[in-house]
């Protein structure tokens, strides 16, 4: 049996059910506790220190969640409202954090809320009491001086409020500069934070200033320090016969591997096999990156600060250096790479029969794009069938394979979320010129299958050995929000069952059931937007999407952390199956610490790659300004409505640009309703738009509805302009942000969501002179 840490034994013996809070000595007596008490009072005041457990004013220990407390992750939203997402949730909902309670928190600031009441069955309320670590120690914004002090407005609305600047720490930054700040002092009830600038990024209007900007308010790096550079270049750039040892030689197989057109990390290929009549082997061939990044090594420990390689719309910036991802670790063709593998036996059910885990050495015969396996095997190009004779009938049986194991997925109730993303096309100089619909066809999916077969065979394989590991987890969605997407779904006469354990096959069903509506994008939109993030972590509860008992990521060491932790793990059971309690213990507090970390920044990563995209998109509409569109209603809400155009744009049609009509707001038809004329806008309605107006430093394009004469288009830029310019009209709209309006809405009483739009002079004069008393009473 293996042996506990101090850390382990304290708050299991607090989840017992007869628990009651104790002080510390009662707890060294009852649990009771040996060895050298130094190690239970570090542990013990760390818990505290991390939230995991609370100290009473009587000094006794609990748990928070059995003293109405809730430790978790801030979100906080543009309107100022915020919801606290509970740490290892289970059933727990998410706390809803009114304006008035934050406490001084900051988007995705870690706390401990006070559960105050609950409305509406599972919708609890609460107050932010204490900030147990704070997420945004730097903010990038735009930098305004008014005499000796500045502010600093953060370009994410979320933030929630300004940084002050003393006329000391301006660091040269001057009015309209793009800065990033760091903050000095945190904000404290209705005082702001403080800080100083740290960074000047450029004049506001700066070509690739944006995108700039972007990169630092994710806190991505753009650059290798010297050291890590130094250290890639020690990498060799070829194999040693003396390092094959222990490995299957594979490099007689007709390996391939198939990706983007553009791509050059190739981290996985693949290779079938026909066994028989009804047996196939899939052999899942991945990088062993683990072999040249060592534990705690330089290029470890930055890769594991950067937790993912990110896939801006301009530029990637890779977990680990070109070197390594686009030569030693990339799996080019006609080159001896180190692999680990999965070997898998399927049945023509789809059942994984046998498997072998193992390190190899394979030498990749062709380097195949989505593009040329999409035209062998969808439009029979001969020219491509002839070019690559040798492989084309395995990728007949990679086609076949990939629909057993697509069948196998879908029988047992996993969601396909078959989505349309969009590609921004850029000139050399950065510029937008066209917006075009990733294709996705039998070729991606062939790669797609055959991953997550992999990537289960692992996670089920290191589970039934009982070692610590990182798996990939997706939780069971909120109830609430089941709730509200089986609203959505009884629009279109759809029936989803709701329960507190809703199964994935009953969301797939319903979606189904759209299948070949007009409103069926939409509604996967809606629905995947109601489930909750995966994240990585030790805990193994599967992922709910993918109908997995068991999941983890082991396919992309190249570009996640995780996947190179998983493969450093199993090398580690391929030498030492044994695990003895020490080492398990250690390797435990090691991979939560790591799952933690790579969940927040593949987070930021996925914010700053959607928000470059976002940016482009406004840019190429810029260009486009008084054009017509057709476009479908994709959202609406009580001041207005988000029209997706066929190039996957969306835009805002406010409510207050509605000129023939007042219109009211009906959250349970997802409409807009004209009081006079009764006409309805309704989720998924065609419309025709104009483009009127592009704000490229907010990502925000505004639509009107197409055919408006010069007068009235006039009156609603002017309307609009003045709705985000006035400093108190964004007060109201922030604070009213926070309640739902039902039927309220009407274009003279607006409500915008886009957060606090440009500068109010007043707002730096108050905050001045109330800096200056606070200082005066001290």
């Amino acid at each position: 049996m293996q042996a506990k840490s101090s850390k382990t034994t304290i708050l299991d013996f607090m989840r017992s059910s007869s628990y009651a809070p104790q002080t510390a000595e009662a707890l060294i007596e009852t649990i009771p506790i040996s060895g050298n008490l130094d190690h239970f009072w570090k542990d013990l005041l760390e818990l505290e220190e991390n939230g995991d457990i609370i100290k009473t004013r009587f000094g006794t220990y609990g748990l928070p969640e059995k003293m109405g407390l809730v430790v978790g992750r801030f979100q906080l939203t543009s309107k100022g409202f915020g919801f606290v997402i509970p740490d290892n949730k289970g059933d727990r909902p998410d706390v809803f954090i009114p304006p008035r309670a934050l406490g001084g928190a900051m988007n995705n600031d870690r706390v401990m809320a006070r559960v105050e009441s609950s409305s509406g069955g599972n919708k609890p309320e609460g107050e932010i009491i204490r900030i147990i670590t704070h997420a945004n120690n730097k903010i990038v914004g735009i930098f305004h001086q008014s005499g000796d002090f500045g502010f600093v407005t953060p370009d994410d609305k979320r933030i929630g409020q300004d940084i002050y600047i003393m006329k000391r720490h301006f660091g040269g930054a001057k009015t309209n500069q793009k800065v990033v700040a760091e903050i000095t002092e945190w904000p404290v009830e209705r005082r702001n934070a403080e800080g100083r600038i740290i960074e000047i990024l450029g004049n506001v209007g700066d070509v690739g200033l944006e995108i700039l900007s972007i990169i630092k308010q994710n806190d991505l790096p753009l650059e290798f320090p010297p050291q890590v550079i130094e250290a890639s270049k020690r990498v060799p750039k070829s194999i040693k016969q003396s390092e094959l040892e222990g490995r299957r030689d594979l490099r007689d197989l007709p390996i391939v591997t198939v990706d983007g057109d553009d791509a050059k990390d190739l981290d996985d290929a693949v290779y079938v096999k026909q066994l028989g009549k009804d047996e196939f082997l899939l052999g899942v061939h991945i990088a062993d990156v683990s072999y040249y990044v060592k534990e705690n090594a330089v290029l470890d420990k930055e890769a594991r600060e950067r937790g993912t390689s990110v896939y801006l719309v301009d530029r990637v910036l890779p977990m680990l250096p070109e070197r390594l991802s686009n030569g030693i670790c990339s799996l080019n063709a006609g080159e001896d790479r180190l692999t680990m593998s999965c070997e898998m036996h399927i049945d023509r059910k789809g059942r994984i029969l046998s498997y072998e885990i193992f390190p190899s050495v394979i030498h990749v015969c062709h380097r195949l794009s989505y593009r040329i396996v999409r035209e062998i095997l969808v439009n029979g190009d001969e020219e491509l069938a002839q070019k690559y004779e040798d492989v084309v009938p395995m990728l007949k049986m990679m086609e076949e394979l990939c629909l057993v194991l697509r069948k196998k997925r879908t029988t047992r109730g996993a969601i396909d979320f078959d989505l349309p993303e969009q590609k921004v096309i850029l000139d050399e100089q950065g510029r937008p010129v066209e917006i075009v619909q990733r294709i996705r066809s039998i070729a991606e999916s062939i790669i797609e299958e055959f991953m997550l077969a992999a990537n289960e065979t692992v996670a089920r394989h290191m589970f039934n050995q009982k070692w610590p590991f990182i798996y990939r987890v997706h939780d069971l969605p909120n109830e609430e929000k089941m709730k509200d997407l089986a609203k959505l779904l009884a629009n279109f006469n759809v029936k989803l069952k709701v329960s507190e354990e809703t199964k994935p096959g009953e969301v797939q069903k319903a979606l189904a059931e759209m299948s070949g509506k007009p409103e069926e994008r939409l509604v996967s939109t809606v629905a995947l937007r109601s489930l909750k993030q995966a994240v990585y972590q030790t805990e193994n509860i599967g992922h709910f999407g993918l109908a997995a008992e068991y999941y983890t990521h082991f396919t992309s060491p190249i570009r996640r952390y995780p996947d190179l932790i998983v493969h450093r793990l199993l090398h580690e059971w391929v030498s030492d199956p044994a695990m003895n309690a020490q080492k398990s213990e250690k390797l435990e507090l090691n991979l939560d610490a790591i799952a933690e970390h790579s969940s927040i920044r593949e987070r930021a990563a996925a914010e700053a790659e959607r928000a470059t995209v976002d940016l482009k998109k406004a840019e190429y509409m810029a260009g486009h300004i008084g054009e017509e569109f057709d476009g479908v209603i994709s959202g609406v809400t009580a001041f207005g409505m988000f029209i997706e155009l066929e190039n996957g744009v969306e835009g805002l049609v406010h409510i207050s640009s509605l000129m023939d009509d007042y219109y009211e707001f009906y959250e349970d038809r997802y409409a807009l309703l004209g009081s006079h004329t009764r006409k309805v806008y309704r989720l998924g309605d065609p419309v025709r738009i104009e483009v009127l107006q592009v704000n490229i430093a907010d990502r925000n394009i505004d639509f009107i509805m197409a055919g408006e004469n010069d007068a009235v288009r006039d009156r609603i830029k002017a309307q609009l302009l003045g709705q985000r310019s006035h400093a108190s009209a964004r007060s109201a709209i922030e604070k009213s942000g926070g309640k739902k309006q039902g039927k309220s809405g009407s274009r003279k009483k607006p409500l915008d969501k886009r957060g606090k739009g440009g500068v109010g002079g007043n707002k730096y004069v108050n905050h001045a002179k109330s800096k200056k008393k606070g200082r005066k009473k001290k």
